[in-house]
């Protein structure tokens, strides 16, 4: 018999970073994969130079569950480089090793890596901006950093801004061959719902330029309920929303469509109520037969992969529950669509 133990994996081993700018950050992702059939914990991430800052999961990661490790590195030095990182966890006495390498420059002519969407001649470093869960009244900001690689100076501009958004762009007015960025606020009290509100914004690459897939920016935000002016004896008594799963991963095949059921408990002491239900991308629906739980009550929830619009997305796809618990107000569950 087999012995049940967690085992570590990973989306890659080895980032290759090509050329990045100096005394510029850049930020990297490894995937982890829990392979085995306990609960995975990644206990250390040990870096080869101070130069590396790296953040991981810190919750025990499911059997076939998913975590992250991101590691910044602030490069000190010109010239090539290779750093090495070691992952420390409990499915072995040893680490495993991963490893970030590329090339520091002063300056560079190779956009891919730094910038790798282009929008004309601009090129940006991401066109999907997901802003932190707010509550009303918070106004969080987020950055776009894009370069001019024309030869004439451009002025950056956001087409069809919702009422919920302000941009600022630094400079007003981009050099050739100069970086810049755009900056992104939300304001929280302009949005009308609870849950997530999704739009799209585009960058205008010439006066009077139109909107098109190639300069779309999406933009999501979730709006969170007020659990503020709860008491303590009020939280006492607070229903408690669970997963059997917060991840799940969907294989489609040939398939047209796959579908994964997912538990939720309500392990609380009062009903709990699903005030609103959304998916993130069409590609993923979700259906439950309740919109309430009593204390110990279950329910499945059904989860379906769609194969007809399961092209590549900017994100993750996930399954987003607002309920009446003040610890889990909101309640998700990422899923990985694969053809």
């Amino acid at each position: 018999m087999l012995q049940a133990q967690p085992q570590i994996s990973f989306d890659k081993h080895e980032h290759d970073l090509g050329d990045i700018l100096w005394k510029k950050p850049t930020t990297v992702t490894y995937t982890v994969i829990n392979t085995g059939n306990e609960p995975l914990m990644i206990t250390n991430v040990d870096v080869s130079c101070g130069c590396l800052n790296p953040v991981w999961t810190k919750k025990p990661i499911p059997p076939k569950g998913f975590g992250t490790v991101s590691v910044t590195f602030d490069a000190k030095m010109l010239g090539q480089f290779r750093k090495s990182i070691g992952i420390y966890s409990n499915a072995s006495d040893k680490p495993v090793y991963l490893a970030l390498k590329g090339v520091v420059r002063s300056e560079i002519t190779d956009y891919s890596n730094e910038y790798p969407i282009q929008v004309g001649s601009i090129y940006m470093n991401k066109n999907n901006i997901e802003f932190p869960d707010v509550n009303r009244g918070d106004e969080p900001m987020a950055e776009i950093d894009i370069i001019n690689v024309s030869d004439k100076e451009y002025e950056p501009v956001l087409m069809h801004l919702p009422a919920y958004l302000e941009a600022k762009a630094i400079p007003e007015v981009l050099a050739p061959k100069r970086p810049g960025k755009i900056q992104l606020t939300l304001r929280s009290d302009k949005l009308v719902d609870l849950g997530l509100t999704h739009s799209s914004v585009y960058l205008s690459r010439f006066p009077g330029d139109k909107v098109s897939e190639e300069n779309e920016i999406t933009v999501m935000a979730v709006l969170l309920p007020d659990f503020s002016k709860w008491t303590a004896s009020q939280r006492a008594l607070a229903p408690n929303a669970q997963l059997s799963v917060a991840e799940l991963s969907l294989t489609l095949g040939t398939k047209k469509k796959v579908s994964q059921m997912v538990v939720v408990t309500n392990t609380g002491k009062s009903m709990l109520e699903f005030r609103v239900l959304q998916v993130t991308a069409p590609s993923v629906n979700v259906s439950m037969k309740k919109r309430f739980l009593k204390p110990g009550e279950s329910m499945k929830v059904k989860i379906t992969a769609v194969a007809k619009y399961a092209k590549k997305r900017k994100y993750t796809p996930r399954v987003l529950m607002i309920t009446n618990d003040p610890n889990h107000p909101k309640v998700e569950i990422k899923v990985h669509v694969k053809k």
